[in-house]
């Protein structure tokens, strides 16, 4: 599928590693001025002498009134990617306040502070836009010490629902991703563990866990005009685990 985004002015939080570094990179690749947004310098950097095109953005999205104004002053966007994600894996009985605090002023306030600032200038230009959020398939499923994470991605879910109710009138199309374990630093802390992830894959009906080219290609779909009529949806990437 040919996709062009040629013309379009991009942001892509939690992009110096992982999921959102190679969306970053393809959203380059398909034409669009692109912003990669990342708490790391050093990873920015990297990201930035490997595409020099592309628009590097340090910022802590933990950081409300801080990442705000940085994001304030990147200009008009067409196309946000949600993407910065942390998990603070702990039994339910050991799970601290500071582990819930920090899961969800990045995987759930971020993207209401960052999205208030983008959809606002959407709005006003008044030629619409699109915004993924990156969930993950443990917002519909319940795994084993992932209280603070899949809570976390459960209102991702929510959110984005909301988001596409209110901002549908405005021509701006929301809907998240919600992949099974990707090969991620983040995922192997979680899954690396074949005692741990045997059983997973195993009622997985394609055996096998996702690539990052399975959540990049998505989000581009989502991203672009090929999903016109997509909105308010929460795509899963997950080899059919739901329905084992």
């Amino acid at each position: 599928m040919d996709i062009s985004f040629h013309g379009k002015r991009a942001l892509v939080t939690g992009a110096g590693k992982g999921i959102g570094r190679e969306i970053a990179k393809k959203l380059v690749e398909c034409g669009a001025e692109t912003f990669a947004l990342s708490r790391t310098q050093a990873d920015l950097d990297s990201l930035k002498s490997e595409v020099p095109s592309m628009n590097i953005v340090q910022a802590n999205l933990q950081d409300w009134d801080g990442s705000r104004k940085i994001v304030e002053q990147l200009g008009p966007i067409d196309l946000l990617v949600n993407n910065a994600g942390v998990a603070r894996n702990a039994p339910f009985l050991e799970v601290k306040k500071e582990q819930l605090d920090f899961t969800f002023d990045i995987n759930l306030k971020a993207i209401v502070n960052v999205s208030q600032v983008c959809v606002k200038g959407m709005i006003e230009r008044g030629q619409g836009g699109a915004i993924v959020n990156m969930s993950s398939v443990a917002s519909t499923m319940a795994f084993q010490d992932y209280s603070s994470y899949g809570a976390s991605k459960g209102a991702v879910d929510m959110i984005t629902k909301i988001m596409c109710l209110e901002l549908g009138p405005h021509k701006i199309r929301v809907n998240s991703v919600n992949p099974t374990s990707v090969r991620t630093r983040m995922s192997e802390k979680g899954w690396g563990d074949p005692a741990k992830s045997g059983p997973k894959l195993a009622r997985t009906p394609l055996n096998k866990f996702a690539k990052l080219e399975d959540v990049v290609n998505a989000t581009l779909f989502l991203l672009s005009d090929k999903s016109a009529m997509v909105n308010g949806t929460s795509m899963l990437l997950e080899g059919g685990l739901c329905c084992s």
